[in-house]
């Protein structure tokens, strides 16, 4: 049936030999990592008797998040107070994270997008160090409930899709002291275990760069809004019980660049600043340690902006993002 059969399980051996010696290098590669992981993992200048690394190597979270953002928008002419309000549609997501030695991959999904029923599009990255860390989101919002106020007069509608776009970058760092006994990852990426009670100064930087297009009965009006903050704050871990985290962190920055541009139809205004001017960062977590593998919790994340002058024209923004979840440590 077969000519060569010699040759044939020649063939075949050298293919064995081949996969078994891609197999060994994969190992190798494998424990290579490991080992690096592995070092860095327990490399951590803490002290143990307030906070500690899990033994397990694997973390796996399910997460179940909510986001909003608010934009307000208040102006004074000839002595008559005007008022815009927009609220975004509440974005929820629901996500999964799989951690091994402190190396995290995640992914989320929009039931409501896929569904089409929500078109906006947000993206949302974190990092949470021992000592540096940073929060990263970005919104494309079309979707609106606007409140408009005219001296007396008020009216509150739903915008129709894509009359008003709104895209926001919000960028928060920190730099955490006595980050050998207060542990930020503790509270939200739970890469570290809070053992009692500690807290915090901390150094930050934020940024914030906002444009905003509305285009209605022949009428169009543009603004972008660049800002750069630094500043200082404090957070502190409550451990109340063996088992039991509470967070909480503010951050205020103040406004030191700020660019700031506002047109209608073609038409360029001048927009004045005050000083100070501030982006506010505040982040909460509790944490419920259930048992040496399991842990449930929530989290949240608020950001706000004010500026311009109470007299004349000021932007307001607010965005916030909360998140319960379960998870595992294998």
């Amino acid at each position: 049936m077969f000519r060569h059969p010699t040759r044939l399980v020649v063939l075949a051996v050298l293919a064995l030999v081949a996969v078994h010696a891609d197999a060994q290098k994969l190992r190798k590669l494998y424990h290579l990592a490991d080992s690096i992981l592995t070092e860095r993992y327990w490399r951590s200048n803490i002290d143990t008797n307030y906070v500690t690394r899990p033994e397990t190597k694997w973390t796996i979270v399910g997460q179940y998040n909510l986001a909003g953002a608010r934009l307000r928008i208040d102006g004074t002419s000839g002595g008559q107070t005007e008022l815009m309000d927009f609220t975004t549609d509440v974005k929820s997501t629901v996500s999964a994270n799989v951690s091994y030695r402190g190396l995290s991959l995640s992914c989320s999904v929009n039931p409501a997008k896929l569904w089409g029923k929500y078109d906006d599009t947000e993206l949302s990255f974190r990092s949470y160090g021992r000592s540096f860390g940073f929060d990263l989101t970005y919104q494309d919002a079309n979707n609106f409930e606007v409140e408009f106020t005219t001296g007396e007069d008020r009216q509150k509608m739903t915008l129709p899709d894509n009359i008003f776009r709104l895209q926001t970058l919000n960028i928060n760092a920190y730099y955490a002291f006595n980050n050998h006994r207060f542990s930020y990852p503790a509270a939200f990426s739970h890469s570290y275990i809070q053992r009692r009670s500690a807290g915090g100064f901390l150094l930050g930087a934020s940024i914030q760069a906002q444009h905003g297009h509305m285009e209605a009965n022949d009428m169009q009006v543009d603004f972008r809004i660049t800002n750069y903050a630094l500043g200082a704050g404090y957070g502190y871990n409550f451990v109340p019980g063996r088992r039991w985290l509470i967070h909480f962190s503010t951050l205020p920055t103040i406004v030191i660049y700020n660019k700031t541009s506002l047109s209608s139809s073609d038409t360029s205004y001048p927009f004045h600043n005050r000083f100070p001017e501030f982006i506010v960062t505040t982040r909460f977590s509790v944490v419920k340690q259930i048992s040496n593998s399991l842990f449930a919790g929530l989290s949240s994340i608020y950001y706000f902006t004010h500026i311009g002058r109470n007299d004349q024209l000021t932007f307001s923004n607010q965005k916030w993002i909360s998140r319960v979840y379960l998870g595992f440590r294998l």
